[in-house]
C-alpha cells in the first residue's frame, strides 16, 4: 500500500468511524434501530475504499466484500441488547462499539484490497 493509499484509506475509514459512533451512539436505547445506518456507512466506506485502490463495485460485490464482518455484528448486537437500553452508558458504549467494528471491517478490506484478494 502506498502512503498515498494509506492516507487516503484512513480518511474514509475516519469519516466512517464518526458517522458510526454518532449512530450507534445515539440510537442505543432501541435495539436494532441502527443496523440499516451502520450498514450503509459501511457499504459506503467498502466502495470507496475500493476506488482507493482502483476498484469499481457494485453495490452487490461490496455487500459481497462485507461478507466476511457479519460474524462480527453478533457481538455488536449483544453488547447493545446488554448495555444499549441503559442511558448515557449505554450509548458511549455503543457508539464505541460500533466505530471499533467499522474501524476493523476497514482496515481488513484495505488489506484486501491491497493485496489484490478482492
Amino acid at each position: 500500500m502506498t502512503e498515498k493509499q494509506k492516507k487516503d484509506c484512513k480518511k474514509i475509514i475516519n469519516v466512517a468511524i464518526a458517522s458510526a459512533a454518532a449512530v450507534g451512539g445515539g440510537l442505543a436505547q432501541i435495539p436494532g434501530s441502527d443496523s440499516v445506518p451502520l450498514a450503509t456507512i459501511q457499504l459506503t466506506m467498502t466502495i470507496s475504499l475500493g476506488k482507493v485502490f482502483g476498484k469499481s463495485l457494485t453495490e452487490s460485490s461490496a455487500k459481497a466484500a462485507m461478507g466476511s464482518a457479519l460474524a462480527s455484528q453478533v457481538g455488536r448486537t449483544i453488547s447493545q441488547i446488554a448495555i444499549g437500553w441503559w442511558p448515557g452508558i449505554g450509548n458511549v458504549i455503543n457508539g464505541a462499539t460500533a466505530a471499533a467494528v467499522t474501524e476493523a471491517l476497514g482496515w481488513a478490506l484495505a488489506k484486501e484490497f491491497d493485496e489484490g484478494l478482492l
